[in-house]
């Protein structure tokens, strides 16, 4: 019986790529194929390792589509990596479907440990970090998000939120009446050349936010109650 291959989950950079691990570099180098978010924001990354590798298209809200094909690589016993656009696969991006497959399929899974959103917006917030709940994306609407962030009012950790910009003032409307004026920082543009932290009470903080600031996502951190 042939060995199975291995599931590698590769945290790729958020923003610049000098970001990019020694390890995750040599993993992506030695692997069979890449199973990728978008092959165009892959591609970039190859293009500046140097390398050339099979890519395997593995997006929302199609990805379960691909995973026979995955896992039918792994069980011949060929290596795969796992990368999402930026950042951490599975954290709040595709990832988690695949994932689980290989586990229930008793293929091993191995983590490249690299650039998160989540972890570099807390390093630098200066924010309490020793307890934190990640929410990933709110709800879009008004009144879920309401609703949302109701059930998380008395909640003491660090609050952290990935958040589409055009999403930016609603969002702080809404958690400024649920959660009153509490400090909170945002973090935008994360390793890129305008990176920026943005730090105020919630009934302020949207003051600061300039119209070209409204695009792409952002990391939200509020403190706890």
């Amino acid at each position: 019986m042939s060995q199975k291959g291995r599931l590698f989950v590769v945290s790729t950079p958020i923003g610049n790529l000098e970001d990019i691990s020694q390890r995750a570099r040599r993993v992506l180098g030695e692997v069979e194929a890449i199973a990728c978010e978008d092959t165009r924001q892959t591609i970039k990354l190859l293009n500046f390792l140097g390398l050339k590798k099979r890519l395997i298209s593995y997006f929302q809200p199609r990805e379960r589509q691909k995973i026979p094909l995955i896992i039918s690589l792994l069980e011949e016993g060929k290596d795969v990596a796992l990368v999402s656009d930026a950042g951490t696969p599975g954290i709040s991006d595709p990832g988690f479907p695949l994932i689980r497959a290989a586990i229930d399929q008793g293929i091993q899974v191995v983590p490249i440990p690299g650039p998160s959103a989540l972890t570099a917006a807390l390093s630098a917030a200066g924010l309490p970090t020793h307890r934190v709940l990640f929410l990933g994306f709110p709800p879009p609407k008004k009144v879920a998000l309401k609703n949302f962030l109701q059930k998380i009012a008395e909640e003491e950790a660090t609050l952290v939120f990935f958040l589409p910009m055009r999403k930016f003032n609603q969002f702080i409307e809404v958690a400024l009446e649920v959660l009153g004026p509490r400090e909170a920082v945002l973090a935008r543009e994360i390793t890129k050349v305008h990176e920026e932290f943005i730090r105020g009470k919630l009934d302020n903080l949207a003051l600061k936010i300039t119209e070209d600031k409204i695009k792409g996502e952002a990391t939200v951190i509020i403190r706890g109650k």
